[in-house]
């Protein structure tokens, strides 16, 4: 009789026993779980930081490059300018940085770092990645072509201004097709000159400074021609500068 009472007793505990172990089991599971899912969380949040720290110092380092290389460019060709008598300063402005306007460098290093950076910008927003000469030497010539036409502003003469401005448009015109041929080129290049344009007329209109023999609203009409030209340069020299310095073969 005993051990019938044993047994029944034994198969009515085994149940609960069972549900119990499982129960534990299931629980350990589901700590487990959520152990790895917070260990996942944490290195992909920890991927993610770091890729965010890593574009920002690339994005900085891209932006020093072209404040750089615009302040020099706009530096030297400034003095160009005003060796030609283009551009008259007042004389206690001529006392400084290199006998040129001390905030010229600094703007138009800022207006570089801000075009150069829209480039690459907008071509991955189009969807329309630029790969026609994609490389260092295609990049130095266009900038040579540029502080060329700069020059042939400054030491050609002709009869009057328009038959100038014609010849430095079709000079920009062929800069932007032997070098970039983008829509988003073309359309960030009138922008720039648009806006810079519009940014001189103002300073020429309040007294800042000014241009001799100006025929279009107080500047020359082909200023707008090196602000084009110089927006196609800086958006090349932005858009190499995006792909980490790796040449690429020509697609012409």
């Amino acid at each position: 009789m005993s051990r019938l009472e044993d047994h029944c007793w034994s198969c009515s505990c085994s149940p609960k026993a069972e549900t119990k172990h499982s129960s534990s089991g299931a629980n350990w599971l589901a700590s487990k779980a959520e152990e790895m899912m917070s260990i996942i969380t944490s290195v992909l949040s920890n991927a993610y930081l770091s890729l965010h720290d890593v574009r920002t110092a690339n994005l900085i380092r891209r932006g020093l490059v072209l404040f750089t290389v615009g302040a020099f460019l706009a530096l030297v060709l400034n003095l160009l300018q005003i060796q030609r008598n283009v551009t008259l300063f007042p004389e206690e402005v001529m006392t400084t940085l290199f006998s040129s306007a001390w905030w010229i460098p600094p703007c138009c290093g800022t207006g570089a770092a801000v075009v150069g950076l829209l480039y690459p910008c907008l071509d991955s927003h189009l969807g329309e990645p630029h790969k026609f000469k994609r490389e260092w030497a295609s990049v130095m010539r266009c900038i040579a072509v540029f502080v060329g036409i700069n020059h042939a502003s400054a030491k050609l003469d002709f009869d009057n201004n328009v038959q100038l401005s014609l010849t430095l448009a079709a000079l920009s015109l062929g800069l932007w097709w032997t070098f970039d041929r983008s829509r988003s080129g073309f359309g960030l290049g009138i922008t720039t000159a648009f806006l810079a344009t519009l940014i001189t007329q103002l300073l020429v209109y309040n007294g800042v400074y000014q241009y001799t023999s100006p025929d279009f609203l107080y500047v020359r009409s082909w200023l707008p021609c090196i602000f084009f030209s110089g927006g196609v340069t800086v958006g090349n020299i932005g858009r190499q500068l995006a792909m980490g310095g790796v040449e690429k073969p020509h697609m012409d």
